[in-house]
């Protein structure tokens, strides 16, 4: 529809049609004929106010998303489509690993690549949007949506969030904007602007208190990124930023979103965001809240009745003018026709599509490959790669039908609560079905090798906190049933030469509304760790966890500990690979693992103190803990491989750089060990001396590159004097004269080092 169409359309809207068009109301109200009462119907919405709702959330499903479109649009005035829109956060039903994960693999076209494939599924099955990516930083391990992010840097971030953002949506045409339209592609949201991601103390939902200029040097650039490779949508966040709420918040909404960052598309509220500033103390009622919200300039009011029994009465009082009413809606409108609803409503529905494309064998195959790419080996002290039976492949492809015995003498036993759970692929991912995720008994069989498996203990501790989210978890059963599970495991550990012990997070103890003040393993777990290690001191731990956990003694008693997270559908298969040395690890921490939670929130870029500590001080005097080490457990970029490299001293193309100028710095890399490997080169920078306080060093790079044995490359940076920009004591963003250091190596405690000066 031309633009002209659009505006005439609007023009001929009444005022209620069009603060109908601002309300998003769930799904299931529209897949059921007549009212929704009850406590299915909290809101307390109106008939009308149902059938005349703009936008849908939550439901999925190519025929039921086509009839949904069909009634609505018979009963809407102007026969507007409807958007229907969900979260689709690391996969629709091919579920890849959570987006930390996604991260630790340093690699954004892993992340593009998945949000192709969710988007493919779930444009087949009716979607036309997802909330998703989510880009805020995150610092605070003891925060569940740590899980949602790609973890603690703003560099790494920026680079998933385009990747995320235009593998839904796919790259901007010349107009500006990407061609919705395309087949298999939706519209993505970027989320939860802004800083959500560092609530105090951790707890979800909770204020945030930062600095304008932390604000824009390292929370702004994740979602400038967003904007600026055309991301549809962006969601306000719940907290307070500066002590408003961010969906009345003007400033942020108004002057640096849209003006500064220069978005043109649709705002809409978190989940009854706008009612929330009632409990925030800025608004009396609903009314107020209302206003507070159309005049920062959020769109669509998400699942409460703020908007559409207010706006009305707001204009018709003179509070507000019907242009703010109107510029919401045609932005909506705007979206949906970008979408291509007005010429085709359904989109890419297509029954028989949804049915070839969803967990196709090409789909599958990527979720795997990205699992893998994901795993981070946190210590690895000769126990991995297991041995393989007889010297064959154990590769998936070329083994699934083989019957694979231990080699003799080379006993390995599958040992933990993680071994037989198909419950691996995240808090967010609600259409995944267990019967279509590969676990790792799952992966066992299907490559027929026979080990002895042991669950021995439950997931979960006798603790039922977590029964309010509605389905039915392992948790610790009586005594008596726990002592026997153990003494079995114990038992099977004896006898075999290795074990592989798979423990770690349930996926629900991760993810919103799930902070925890205690990021351990849970302690039946531990419990479990403890008997088998002292019975077989050959202990693999395969770590499932949504966030950084302390590992401290797992760590100092496991002989190899490696990270899995949440890996998703076919995460079995993925681990199997990892452990047999078909694929060789080469992920790095996103987020830092702390030393314990009480070192909490603990990130590699903390900034400069008057009285820095240096391991080995002892002085009291300096910003230092009295009973536990400053630096984290194992450090954002920290990683290891099964092969070695070696990295050559820093070279600068010069010493000096000017504004507008640049310069170049490479390292030689080599494959000092005997199996073929990928390593993550990083560039970090480090400026001595600043207007303002900054960070001790900033990753502004990073390249990985793949190694055979006895194989060098060179891998060369370049360092623009603009990647040297801050916000300066002035407030403004610049860059400054005067010295850096280059830091280029594995992780972000690289010492291999360069200098030169910004003149």
């Amino acid at each position: 529809m031309e633009q002209q169409k659009l505006l005439e359309l609007l023009q001929d809207m009444s005022l209620s049609e069009k603060a109908e068009q601002l309300l998003q109301i769930g799904g299931f109200y529209l897949e059921k004929e007549g009212v929704v009462t009850g406590p299915e119907n909290l809101a307390g919405y109106t008939q009308e106010e149902i059938e005349q709702a703009g936008t849908v959330l939550g439901s999925i499903g190519a025929e039921k998303l086509k009839a949904i479109q069909k009634n609505y649009m018979e009963k809407q005035p102007h026969h507007i489509p409807l958007i229907f829109m969900t979260d689709i956060i690391n996969g629709y039903r091919t579920v890849f690993p959570i987006p930390l994960a996604q991260g630790c693999s340093f690699d954004p076209e892993l992340a593009r690549k998945g949000a192709e494939i969710a988007a493919r599924e779930s444009a087949a099955a009716g979607l036309h949007l997802t909330f998703s990516p989510m880009v805020d930083l995150v610092r605070d391990a003891r925060w569940g949506r740590v899980m949602e992010s790609t973890g603690e840097d703003t560099w790494l971030n920026r680079q998933f969030a385009r990747a995320v953002v235009e593998g839904y949506q796919g790259e901007k045409t010349k107009d500006g904007g990407a061609d919705l339209k395309k087949k298999g592609k939706i519209a993505a949201c970027v989320k939860h602007y802004a800083a959500y991601g560092a609530p105090i103390a951790g707890r979800d939902y909770n204020t945030v208190e930062l600095s304008e200029r932390t604000l824009r040097d390292d929370y702004l650039p994740s979602y400038r990124e967003a904007v600026e490779a055309g991301v549809a949508m962006v969601m306000t966040s719940f907290n307070t930023l500066d002590r408003i709420p961010s969906s009345g918040n003007k400033k942020l909404m108004r002057e640096i979103l849209r003006e500064e960052m220069g978005f043109r598309g649709v705002v809409i509220s978190d989940w009854a965001a706008i009612e929330e500033m009632l409990n925030h103390g800025i608004a009396a009622d609903r009314k107020e809240a209302a206003r507070l919200a159309i005049e920062a300039g959020v769109d669509i009011d998400m699942c409460t009745t703020c908007y559409c029994r207010n706006l009305e009465q707001l204009v018709q009082e003179g509070v507000i003018s019907e242009a703010l009413v109107d510029e919401a809606v045609l932005r909506i409108l705007e979206l949906k026709n970008r979408l291509g609803l007005f010429e085709n409503p359904y989109k890419d529905a297509d029954e028989q599509e949804e049915k070839e494309l969803i967990l196709c064998k090409e789909h599958r195959e990527e979720a795997r490959k990205a699992a893998a790419d994901t795993f981070v080996l946190l210590k690895n002290e000769g126990i991995l790669p297991l041995e393989k039976s007889c010297g064959e492949n154990l590769s998936r492809e070329n083994s699934s039908r083989e019957n694979f015995s231990q080699e003799k003498g080379k006993t390995v036993a599958y040992i933990g609560p993680h071994v037989e759970n198909r419950q691996i692929t995240g808090a967010w991912s609600m259409f995944a079905r267990e019967e279509d995720t590969v676990s790792i008994a799952d992966a066992l069989k299907e490559r027929g090798i026979h080990a002895p498996v042991a669950r021995g203990s439950a997931i979960l501790d006798n603790n039922r906190t977590l029964e309010a989210l509605g389905e039915a978890l392992d948790y610790q059963k009586d005594a008596q049933q726990a002592k026997a599970l153990l003494e079995e495991a114990v038992s099977v550990a004896k006898e075999a030469d290795t074990v592989v012990l798979a423990i770690g997070e349930h996926r629900v103890q991760s993810g919103e509304a799930a902070s925890r003040a205690q990021i351990e393993v849970p302690e039946c777990q531990m419990e479990l760790f403890r008997a088998v290690q002292a019975v077989n001191p050959n202990v693999a731990v395969v770590l499932f966890t949504g966030r950084p956990l302390d590992i401290r003694e797992i760590s100092q008693k496991a002989k190899a500990v490696l990270v899995v997270w949440q890996p998703g559908t076919e995460g079995g298969n993925a681990i199997l690979n990892v452990l047999y040395g078909d694929v060789n690890p080469s992920a790095k921490l996103a987020m830092s693992f702390p030393w314990c939670t009480g070192q909490v929130p603990v990130f590699y870029n903390e900034m400069h103190t008057g009285r820095p500590y240096k391991e080995g001080m002892t002085d009291k005097y300096l910003s230092r803990y009295l009973d536990i080490p400053n630096k984290p457990l194992y450090p954002f970029g920290y990683g290891l491989s099964y092969t070695s490299f070696e990295i050559s001293p820093v070279k600068l193309s010069s010493d000096t750089i000017q504004k507008g100028e640049s310069l170049t710095a490479s390292v030689t890399v080599k494959n000092t060990g005997n199996m073929s490997g990928r390593e993550v080169v990083q560039l970090y920078v480090q400026d001595h001396a600043a207007s303002v306080a900054r960070p001790v060093r900033e990753l502004k790079g990073a390249q990985k590159i793949g190694l055979e044995p006895g194989e060098e490359k060179e891998v060369v940076f370049t360092i623009t004097e603009e990647m040297l920009a801050f916000t300066n004591i002035d407030m403004e963003f610049t860059s400054e004269a005067g010295k850096y250091s280059v830091y280029i190596g594995s992780s972000s405690e690289a010492d291999n080092e360069g200098v030169f000066e910004l003149v």
